[in-house]
C-alpha cells in the first residue's frame, strides 16, 4: 500500500485568490461601463480652526489677547463671456433636407462578454495539462470575452442600420 500525502491550499491563499478575482471582475465591469458612475458632490468644506499660539505677556499686568477673527471662506466663480460674430445671411434661401443623425456608438454587451468568456474558457481548457491548462483556460476566457463583445457590438450596429435602409 502506498502512502500518499495530500497537499491542500492554505486558506489565506484561497482568500487572496478570491479577492483578486473579485477586484478584477469589478474593474472589468467598470471599464465595460456596467457600473453606474458616482454622482457624489463635494461637500462644502467647513472653516478650518487655526490654533492660536500662546502670547507672552508681561507678568506684572495680565493682558487679554484679542479674540481671533473667524476665517472667511472665499468662493471663486469663473465667468465666461461668449461672443459670437454675426453670421452673414445668404440672399437665397435653399431648402435643405435635414442631415440624418449619426448612429449612437454601440455599447458593451454583458451577454456577449459572458457567452464569449464561457466558450473561450471551455476551448482553452482543452489545451495542455497542469498549470498550462489553467493558463490556457484563463487566456481563452479573456480572449473569448473580448471576441464575444465585439460580435455583440457588430450585431447591434447591423440592427441599428437595418431600419434606416
Amino acid at each position: 500500500m502506498e502512502n500518499t500525502t495530500r497537499t491542500r491550499i492554505h486558506p489565506m491563499m484561497a482568500v487572496a485568490a478570491a479577492s483578486v478575482a473579485l477586484v478584477s471582475l469589478v474593474g472589468a465591469a467598470s471599464i465595460a461601463g456596467l457600473l453606474p458612475n458616482s454622482n457624489a458632490k463635494n461637500a462644502p468644506a467647513e472653516t478650518p480652526v487655526a490654533a492660536a499660539a500662546p502670547v507672552a505677556a508681561p507678568v506684572a499686568a495680565p493682558v487679554a489677547a484679542p479674540a481671533p477673527e473667524p476665517r472667511r471662506v472665499v468662493e471663486h466663480k469663473t465667468v465666461v463671456h461668449h461672443v459670437t460674430a454675426p453670421q452673414p445671411q445668404p440672399q437665397q434661401q435653399v431648402a435643405q433636407a435635414p442631415a440624418p443623425a449619426p448612429a449612437p456608438a454601440p455599447q458593451n454587451s454583458a451577454v456577449g462578454i459572458g457567452i464569449g468568456a464561457v466558450v473561450g474558457g471551455l476551448l482553452g481548457n482543452q489545451v495542455g495539462s497542469g498549470n498550462g491548462r489553467k493558463l490556457a483556460t484563463i487566456a481563452g476566457a479573456v480572449g473569448g470575452g473580448y471576441v464575444g463583445n465585439e460580435i455583440a457590438k457588430r450585431n447591434q450596429q447591423e440592427q441599428q442600420q437595418q431600419p434606416q435602409q
